[in-house]
C-alpha cells in the first residue's frame, strides 16, 4: 500500500511475506537480517580512513524520516544567443519565434565552458545557500542527457566539489524528466536508505545535438545546470507530499537523437572475418522532434500527472503556491495552466531568458525564483518534468 507522499510501507503484510528477515542495508551494498523496519546502518569509510566510534559518526540513522529542499544554485554559459542572431543563419526572426514558442535568448556552451563546470557552479551555490559542507554530502545525481563522458559525469563533480569521503556519485538519463526522476530518487535514499543530504544536479548541453540549420529546433534549446540540497528531516516536515512518474517508449519516434554509424575505417579493413566486424565508429546524431506530437503527448498527459501527485499528497492545484513545469514551450506551460485553472501569475517561467535547457530548466527557473524573494520558505510548489523517452513526472514539495 502506497502511503500519501507515493512511498511503500514496509509495514504491509504482504511485503512481510515476501521478506521472512528484515535487513540493515549498508552504504558498501551489503545487508544485514538485522532490523529492517528499525534502523538503517550505513558505512562510507574507505581504507586508510580513521573509522569513528559510532558515536561520532553519522549512522546509524533511522529510516523513518522526511526529507525537504533546503538550497538551490544554478549556473549558466557566458555566451548569449539571440533570435536576432538565430535570424542571420536560418530563415527566422525575433518576431517568429517568440510567437510560437515564448524564447527570445538562450545560453550556449563554447570552448570555454563545460557543461561539468556549470553543474560545478550550480552544485557549490546550492551548498552554500543550505549551508551543507561538501564532506557532508552522501549523494551525488547528476541528472543529464549529455554527459561529456560516455561513462557519465557525476563522480567528477564529486571529484570537484572536493567530497573527501567519496560518496556515491552516478547520472540519471531521462531527458527532460530527469530532475524530476533525480528529485524522488533523492527522497528514496533519504527515507528508505538513512542518507542525510543529497545533492541533486540537472545539466544539459543540447545546443551540442542540435542542427542549427533546423528552424523548427535549433530556436529551441540553450544550455544550463541547476541544482538542489535535498536533506533529511523529522517525518513531520516532510517537504516531498506527492509524486507520479511515467515512461512510453511508444512515444520515442516523436522525439530522439538516434545513433549513426559512421563509414569503416578503411585502413582497419575486414581482414577476411564475419562480415560486420569490426563495427563501425558510431556517434549520435542531432535532434530530432515531432513538435505537434510532443505538444499533444504533454498537453494531455502533464495536467493528469500533476492532478495524480496532489491526490496523493491530499491537495488541490488551488491549494499549490506556485506551478513550475519544464521549461519548454510557453504555449505548453500555458495550457497545463489554463488545465488546472492556475493563474498566470502564479506560474514561474524563465523560458524567454534560456530556452528550453532540458533538465536544467526546473532547478534553473527554481532558483532564480527564490534568489528573487518570489519562492519563500512554506511555499507549496507543483513542479512537473516531460520529454524525450518518453518520459514525465511530477511532485509536489514545499520549498524550506
Amino acid at each position: 500500500m502506497a502511503n500519501a507522499s507515493g512511498f511503500f510501507s514496509p509495514t504491509v503484510p504482504s511485503l512481510r511475506k515476501r521478506i521472512p528477515l528484515s535487513i540493515g542495508i549498508y552504504r558498501s551494498g551489503f545487508c544485514s537480517a538485522d532490523g529492517f523496519s528499525k534502523r538503517v546502518f550505513c558505512s562510507s569509510t574507505t581504507e586508510g580512513e580513521e573509522k569513528l566510534s559510532p558515536s561520532e559518526s553519522r549512522v546509524p540513522r533511522l529510516v523513518n524520516k522526511g526529507c525537504k529542499l533546503v538550497g538551490c544554485g544554478s549556473a549558466v554559459p557566458t555566451l548569449q544567443v539571440s533570435n536576432d542572431d538565430l535570424a542571420k543563419i536560418v530563415d527566422t526572426s525575433d518576431e517568429w519565434i517568440p510567437v510560437r514558442t515564448g524564447i527570445r535568448n538562450r545560453r550556449v556552451l563554447t570552448g570555454k565552458d563545460s557543461l561539468t563546470g556549470l553543474a560545478v557552479e550550480a552544485a557549490k551555490r546550492a551548498l552554500q545557500m543550505a549551508q551543507v559542507d561538501p564532506d557532508d554530502v552522501d549523494l551525488v545525481l547528476l541528472c543529464t542527457s549529455t554527459a561529456e563522458d560516455l561513462f557519465g559525469s557525476a563522480p567528477q563533480i564529486q571529484k570537484a566539489l572536493g567530497c573527501k569521503r567519496n560518496p556515491l556519485a552516478y547520472d540519471i538519463t531521462a531527458a527532460c524528466s530527469g530532475f524530476m526522476l533525480g528529485l524522488v530518487s533523492a527522497a528514496c535514499y533519504i527515507r528508505g536508505g538513512g542518507f542525510n543530504n543529497v545533492l541533486v544536479i540537472g545539466a544539459d548541453a543540447l545546443s551540442r545535438y542540435v542542427d542549427w540549420t533546423d528552424r523548427g529546433t535549433c530556436i529551441l534549446f540553450g544550455d544550463a545546470a541547476g541544482a538542489v540540497v535535498v536533506q533529511a528531516c523529522d517525518s513531520e516536515e516532510d517537504g516531498l507530499l506527492g509524486f507520479d512518474l511515467h515512461s512510453d517508449g511508444d512515444g520515442q519516434r516523436h522525439l530522439n537523437v538516434p545513433i549513426t554509424e559512421k563509414e569503416s575505417d578503411h585502413a582497419l579493413g575486414s581482414n577476411g572475418s564475419v562480415l560486420g566486424f569490426p563495427p563501425k565508429r558510431s556517434s549520435y546524431s542531432c535532434i530530432q522532434m515531432n513538435g505537434k506530437e510532443v505538444f499533444r503527448f504533454t498537453a494531455r498527459c502533464v495536467p493528469q500527472s500533476i492532478e495524480y501527485a496532489l491526490q496523493k499528497a491530499g491537495l488541490t492545484s488551488s491549494s499549490i503556491d506556485w506551478l513550475l513545469l519544464h521549461q519548454a514551450n510557453q504555449r505548453i506551460i500555458d495550457a497545463v495552466a489554463t488545465r488546472l485553472e492556475v493563474p498566470p501569475e502564479r506560474v514561474i517561467s524563465n523560458l524567454e531568458n534560456y530556452g528550453n535547457t532540458s533538465a536544467a530548466s526546473i532547478p534553473l527557473a527554481l532558483d532564480e525564483a527564490v534568489r528573487s524573494g518570489k519562492v519563500k520558505s512554506g511555499h507549496i510548489i507543483a513542479a512537473s518534468g516531460f520529454g524525450a523517452g518518453l518520459t514525465w513526472g511530477s511532485a509536489i514539495v514545499r520549498w524550506g
